[in-house]
């Protein structure tokens, strides 16, 4: 048993769009400790969200594994894999993804669908919504809630199956700079308090600045990996810095 929550060895994704490929992610590797918060981070078509997918299982890797708590997800078959992302991996989304029709509660019952909601998980789902500061508005619908307020429903219904990861694709993209740090903030508490690992993909520097560690792409590939020093939480021993010649940031860099 390891300390790594998150393995990836020469992880490529090609996609085929008629005659030309395009390279999402190309020879990554990559380890994500167990507790740790990192953030993905790299210009627009640089590959941050096909690795995140390829991270949660929903999509298939061209080559290369990918591993998850030791177990080799890029074997399983559709159905294991559907069961790693419901025991194991919570999904938040820069657009919500709620259910118009359902409450808030509700909405976080979503993912206990496919084992039914215990009496247990009734509870843990109230008590999820009251920490991230919705307990006075549980019956109210999406509409009737703020973007902030819609994205704190979204991170509660990631941890209602109590997932050893978090993935999050632009949790904080749709909202302005104050719900946004409420957002993070939200997500740090819960990273310390439930020991969860944290993968966000951001465009925001001040954003990746909050996680402990960043990983910079270009063209699907890893560019430079970064120790955060401003993080709150420094639980991951960094491989022996490499400064950059034309980096000129307070921050510890590897680069590939």
């Amino acid at each position: 048993m390891t300390n790594e929550m998150i393995k990836v060895d020469n992880l490529t994704k090609i996609y085929n769009m008629g005659d030309t490929e395009v390279i999402g992610a190309k020879d990554i590797n990559l380890q994500v400790k167990k507790g740790e918060f990192m953030s993905i981070m790299g210009p627009s078509g640089s590959g941050k969200s096909t690795v995140l997918h390829l991270l949660g299982g929903l999509d298939r890797p061209t080559s290369g594994k990918i591993y998850i708590d030791d177990v080799d997800i890029s074997e399983l078959s559709y159905s294991g894999l559907c069961n790693v992302r419901r025991d194991k991996i919570g999904f938040v989304f820069q657009s919500f993804n709620l259910i118009p029709t359902l409450n808030v509660i509700e909405n976080v019952f979503v993912p206990l669908a496919p084992k039914g909601i215990s009496d247990e998980k009734r509870e843990y789902a109230k008590e999820l919504i009251d920490l991230v500061g919705l307990g006075g508005r549980i019956h109210h619908t999406p509409n009737k809630l703020s973007g902030g307020e819609q994205q704190r429903v979204a991170i509660a219904r990631a941890f209602i199956n109590n997932p050893d990861i978090i993935l999050a694709d632009e949790p904080t993209g749709n909202l302005d700079t104050k719900n946004g740090k409420e957002v993070m903030q939200l997500m740090r508490d819960m990273n310390i308090e439930e020991g969860v690992t944290l993968v966000i993909v951001t465009h925001d520097q001040n954003v990746g600045n909050e996680t402990d560690r960043t990983i910079h792409l270009r063209d699907g590939e890893i560019l430079k990996d970064i120790i955060n020093k401003n993080s709150s939480n420094q639980s991951r021993s960094p491989e022996p810095p490499v400064t950059l010649g034309d980096d000129t940031s307070d921050e510890s860099a590897v680069t590939y």
